[in-house]
């Protein structure tokens, strides 16, 4: 009896095993033959993809329409300030983010005010103590107030460049503003020799106050240190850019590496993370700087559980909006056209300490090629509005191209490349 119940289970095994393995070749060859789906799945599917279809819900959302961290930009030129007939002798940028205090916002920036526009960094030898070398040289950090963040009054200088041999004598610039228990500490750029000497070698300084309206004290001394020689930061520390976060101060900054004073055409750029438990330091950088490949000045802002980055020029991932759940380890999260440059973005919970960041709706910028001719050069800063908000859905800005007439593609010329492609062209085979 026991032989003949062995014999029955063996043959129902053998049977099942047999459905099974048909029931899974079937099912990996409906897996194997399923062709993606006119309706946009909301998670991955379990079948195969393209490198390219499973890249889509890598992003916080796989149609772009419905990214959080995707917008386009839109311009305003700004009320107020006023700009010397455009001949070059004024010159604003690089905003700090602005910041809402007793109902006015506050913005700091970088004001050069000079007899003469500058020269140009190959010529910082020829520059004098009323000669600047370049846009941001013989500086002072300024500020101007507004109701509604269209129209700006210019209320006088914040931070001044201090008596040589100080710090910064030759110019501070780039500022960034962070609030810390009521008090104000103005991070920015302090040179002590024209732009282009040596490239723009510059430390992170600070000033505070116990107002936004100052007195300013500056500290006198570098609060983000160069790197060690070697290191990727060795000549540099700029765009300091300073986030409550998890407790601490997470200041992103910037520097310009694999160049030297008689080699710029091969120079990087990349941003580096700096941690600190006080406004004055010290600093700890963060052991995987730099945290960000590309990307020309500091954008940051708190999202959701982490901080979110704009990467505009320079580096493989120029044009990109990132996101650190951590603040530290970046990815892709969007990309963005027409962006704005030395963006600061208003940011309402930039020193909250926020758990999780709501995003942004609009900030200030710089345009650096305001000038109508290359000998009055100067900068304006403008206004840009977006949707990189959690709390805000404005499909206009979610819109997927920017529509420019061809006189602005014409403006993109050859110049001196086409005598070359032309003997090209005529000397074909």
């Amino acid at each position: 009896m026991k032989y003949l119940l062995s014999i029955v289970l063996t043959v129902f095994l053998l049977v099942s095993c047999n459905e099974t393995q048909e029931k899974s070749v079937k099912k990996t060859a409906e897996v194997e033959n399923q062709v993606f789906p006119h309706k946009m799945p909301t998670e991955k599917p379990e079948y195969p993809l393209s490198s390219a279809a499973e890249r889509m819900f890598n992003y916080p959302a796989p149609r772009v329409q419905d990214n959080e961290l995707f917008s386009q930009f839109k311009y305003t030129r700004l009320e107020g300030l006023d700009y010397n007939g455009g001949d070059g002798t004024i010159t604003r940028r690089d905003p700090s983010r602005p910041v809402l205090i007793d109902g006015k916002y506050y913005m700091w920036y970088t004001k050069r005010h000079t007899k003469v526009p500058p020269i140009g960094w190959n010529r910082a030898n020829e520059a004098t103590d009323e000669i600047p070398s370049t846009d941001w040289d013989l500086c002072d950090i300024w500020y101007a107030t507004s109701e509604d963040g269209f129209k700006w009054e210019e209320q006088g200088i914040a931070v001044p460049r201090p008596k040589k041999p100080a710090l910064g004598w030759r110019s501070v610039a780039t500022p960034d503003i962070l609030i810390w228990k009521g008090k104000y500490h103005l991070y920015f750029q302090a040179f002590n020799e024209p732009s282009g000497t040596r490239g723009d070698w510059c430390p992170i300084s600070m000033a505070y106050a116990d107002s936004p309206n100052g007195p300013w004290t500056h500290v006198g001394k570098s609060v983000v240190p160069f790197g060690k020689k070697g290191e990727w930061d060795q000549d540099q520390t700029q765009d300091p850019h300073p986030i409550v976060y998890k407790g601490k101060i997470y200041l992103y900054y910037k520097a310009a590496y694999n160049k030297w004073p008689d080699k710029r055409d091969k120079y990087a750029v990349a941003h580096g993370l700096a941690i600190a438990e006080d406004p004055f330091g010290p600093f700890e950088k963060h052991p995987l700087n730099p945290v960000l490949n590309s990307g020309h000045e500091t954008t940051y802002f708190p999202f959701k559980e982490g901080i979110a980055a704009l990467a505009i020029k320079d580096g493989n991932e120029a044009q990109t909006m990132q996101y650190a759940k951590d603040g530290a380890n970046f990815e892709i999260a969007a990309t963005v056209e027409l962006t704005p440059t030395a963006a600061g973005a208003y940011t309402p919970d930039a020193f909250t300490n926020t758990s999780f960041g709501k995003g942004i709706t609009w900030g200030v910028c710089h345009f650096i090629n305001a000038a109508q001719s290359k000998d009055k050069k100067h900068s304006i800063i403008a206004r840009f509005d977006c949707d990189l908000s959690l709390d805000v859905h404005e499909p206009w800005l979610k819109s997927t191209g920017v529509w420019h007439r061809p006189e602005v593609y014409f403006k993109q010329g050859l110049g001196n490349l086409r005598k070359k492609r032309e003997a090209i062209g005529k000397n074909k085979k």
